[in-house]
């Protein structure tokens, strides 16, 4: 998996901070998206993030996801 990707969320993800439902659980399972970004370093320094994908869903919506949550399409 690489940025650029386009990939499809396989397993159930609760979400609360999808613009269209606010403030509710939101499954996201089946969604598809682009990957924006791997995170491994920030300011130059290596990290170990949790959730090390991020993925563009459409304009205002985004996620963080870890590998095993995301297949590519």
């Amino acid at each position: 998996m690489k940025v650029g990707d386009r990939v499809r969320v396989k397993t159930s993800v609760i979400v609360y901070h999808n613009p269209a439902h606010r403030n509710e659980p939101f499954d996201i399972k089946g969604m598809e998206g682009e990957v924006m970004a791997i995170v491994t370093e920030w300011q130059g320094r290596p990290v170990s993030a949790n959730l090390p994908i991020q993925v563009k869903f459409d304009k205002k919506f985004r996620g963080h996801f870890r590998e095993d949550e995301l297949e590519v399409v």
